[in-house]
């Protein structure tokens, strides 16, 4: 009977014709459990003058799969005081219990109840006992100092994470369930080859694994980058036909995805005859974490022209692709669609738009999303922390992380790389050595690669680069070509050569093949006009086979994204811009603008500098912006390398004639040029 209201009638029938406390009710009250009627359920069970075992069992089932798990143990320890002995019925539910509250010292004297008892025999119970065993062995560090003082009190039927196993073994008669729970136990704590004997001796028996017993393997296997035993799984599920399932085929997809083979994934995908949210998902995930973001889009489309309503999980997924791509415009579509079938309640995509929007630009709607979040998270918090960061609200960022800390949420690894970023783009050296020092002392967090980085980089903005060369020599961690980079950068800000040659050979010592090093030194020469030791190194480039990065800056306009390289005369447009540059250079120059060559690094003449720096990729993208949208609206630019200064000084002025806010993000932070000044205050 599967209707409420049948079952109601029945009741109804029962109680008029063989009255309220009639032996037929505890069938009644086991039917309205197994149907979820919890009220019910209650009122039934309190009408019993004496409840048999059959009664008990469904009352106790009843209060686990509605989550009050203390009153499933209090109505337990209600029938034992009554001297009821229990059925086969009731440790399933409170086993279960047990592993939700996380309990694992209740979980033992459970087990020994059981011993007692003599209902470790019963396959239902004994598959609960190892499903709850699996469960403490996930807990981690909490189940593994609950097994330390055990062990240290010498008690006896200590955990260890054999016991499955051992339960397992003891079991007389055992189904799909035992063996796969065992199976998953193994391959959860690693021991993939005895997890894939098991596989195959559960084969050779009577029982034939199914699309549960594989599914629960794949996703252990893809999280350990596993492929070859992945692979095993999967002809295994082509040889027993379970490769259509698709709870299998997303279990694939995601397998295939984390050990960044997508074309198998991409396969796996379409040879599923039915296709539903999760597979969907699992394929959108996957192509955007191996970074196929316009292919992490396009799919999403086509699950949308498809009918297939998307997964809270489908929006974290689908979000930062229009991050990476800073696909605004995209962007807010998606955000208007979440709101319409109303997820923006949800905290993780409300992180994944609020990172979305400070990597697309637009920083206020970021402020204004994690205001709007009742109760920020880690997530959350880390998140406007380093978009505030990027976007050069430093003073912000540091109040931010301060409230945080306020609220009693404690920091973590990313969320100190945040503060230290923030830090680093205004100056805060004082306060930068502060969060440094806290990260350990007062958090037990190492400090990494990226918070010494964080710190070298400040440091040498700040112009104390004989420190921030001591800084880096004495890193707890090897430094990367990319720590000394940020030194080397600072000294071409400072102009300091000699400090720029020695810190080259670190680079050359621990990254050889790194490009931008020998750029950035070739600069330096140039700058300090030594045109011959730059030749020498473009030289030494050109016989290594090192070729520069060719500078290209990407614009939004009309949902297209136009890009341009520097000097770049293929754009359609080109004449139009080429136009409105010289029309912009005019104006800049009756305001006060002076065309700065120091960084045109070539030993050539004036005037060909000058040609070099007003075909720059940046002022290329901003004078299409111009001619291509309505006055005042916002211009937003990417660039791959850093703004030179002269395009930074250009920017200003561009941004005050023509009355508009223009944002440009190279690769270090996000420029805000609006009335003739920078967000940066020049200083990055």
């Amino acid at each position: 009977m599967s209707c409420p209201r049948e079952a109601k009638k029945l009741h109804a029938r029962i109680v008029k014709t063989k009255g309220t406390w009639h032996s037929d009710n505890s069938s009644i009250l086991s039917l309205y459990t197994n149907l979820n009627l919890f009220h019910d359920s209650i009122l039934l069970f309190r009408s019993l003058r004496s409840p048999p075992p059959l009664a008990w069992s469904s009352i106790i089932k009843c209060y686990t799969f509605h989550g009050f798990f203390h009153h499933s143990f209090s109505s337990f320890n209600q029938m034992r005081a009554l001297g009821i002995r229990p059925n086969r019925h009731v440790f399933p539910s409170l086993l279960k219990a047990c592993a939700l509250l996380k309990d694992f010292t209740l979980g033992q004297s459970l087990h020994a109840c059981i011993l007692r008892l003599g209902f470790h025999f019963d396959l239902y119970t004994a598959n609960a006992l190892m499903n709850m065993y699996s469960k403490f062995q996930g807990l981690g560090g909490y189940a593994g100092k609950v097994l330390d003082g055990l062990s240290e009190k010498g008690r006896p039927n200590c955990i260890s994470i054999d016991n499955v196993s051992k339960v397992f073994d003891r079991m007389p008669v055992t189904d799909v369930v035992s063996w796969s729970t065992v199976i998953a136990g193994k391959a959860q704590n690693g021991m993939y080859e005895e997890a894939l004997n098991l596989l195959r001796e559960m084969a050779r028996t009577n029982l034939k694994p199914d699309s549960y017993t594989l599914s629960s393997i794949l996703p252990i296997f893809a999280e350990h980058a596993h492929l070859i035993k992945g692979k095993e799984i999967h002809g295994y599920a082509i040889r027993n036909g379970f490769d259509a399932d698709v709870f299998i085929g997303s279990s694939l997809i995601d397998m295939y995805a984390k050990c960044t083979r997508l074309e198998y994934s991409i396969r796996s995908f379409y040879l599923l005859p039915k296709r539903d949210a999760i597979s969907w998902n699992s394929i959108i995930a996957g192509s955007v974490q191996n970074g196929k973001f316009d292919q992490g889009l396009m799919l999403f489309r086509q699950m949308l022209k498809d009918k297939v309503k998307p997964m809270h999980v489908s929006f974290s997924s689908v979000i930062p692709a229009c991050a990476h791509l800073t696909a605004l415009s995209l962007g807010k579509q998606i955000h208007g669609y979440i709101i319409r079938i109303g997820f923006d309640d949800n905290k993780f995509i409300a992180s994944s738009l609020m990172d979305m929007y400070a990597k697309c630009g637009n920083i206020k709607m970021a402020r204004y999303i994690f205001e709007k979040i009742e109760a920020n998270d880690m997530v959350s918090w880390t998140a406007i922390i380093m978009g505030c960061a990027m976007h050069g609200h430093a003073l912000d960022a540091v109040s931010l992380f301060e409230q945080m800390l306020m609220d009693g949420v404690e920091p973590n690894y990313v969320a100190f790389m945040a503060v230290l970023t923030a830090c680093s783009h205004a100056g805060l050296v004082d306060e930068a050595w502060k969060y440094f020092y806290s990260m350990e002392k007062e958090f037990g967090i190492t400090p990494g690669l990226e918070h010494y980085a964080a710190v070298a980089d400040l440091l040498g903005r700040a112009g104390r680069l004989e420190e921030a060369y001591d800084f880096i020599c004495k890193m707890r961690v090897q430094p990367t070509g990319s720590v000394w980079s940020t030194l080397l950068a600072a000294c071409r800000a400072h102009k300091n050569v000699e400090l720029a040659e020695k810190v080259l050979e670190k680079i050359i010592l621990v990254d050889p093949e790194n490009i931008g090093a020998y750029i950035l030194m070739s600069n330096i020469y140039s700058s300090a006009q030594r045109w011959k030791d730059a030749s020498k190194l473009r030289i030494y480039m050109r016989k290594k086979g090192l070729k520069k990065t060719p500078a290209c800056s990407w614009i939004e306009v009309g949902n297209k994204v136009h890009t341009f390289s520097a000097g770049d005369k293929s754009h359609p447009c080109y004449d139009k811009i080429n136009e409105a540059l010289y029309v912009l250079l005019e104006q800049m120059e009756k305001e006060g603008y002076v065309l700065d060559t120091s960084e045109a690094l070539h030993d050539v003449d004036e005037e060909h500098k000058r040609d070099l720096l007003l075909t720059h990729s940046e002022r290329l993208a901003i004078a299409f912006g111009i001619i291509s949208t309505p006055a005042g609206t916002t211009i937003r630019v990417i660039k791959n390398i850093r703004v030179c200064v002269d395009c930074h000084t250009a920017i200003k002025f561009i941004a005050k004639i023509v009355g508009r806010e223009i944002i440009v993000r190279d690769n270090s932070r996000f420029h805000h040029f609006k009335n003739g000044s920078c967000s940066c205050g020049d200083y990055w």
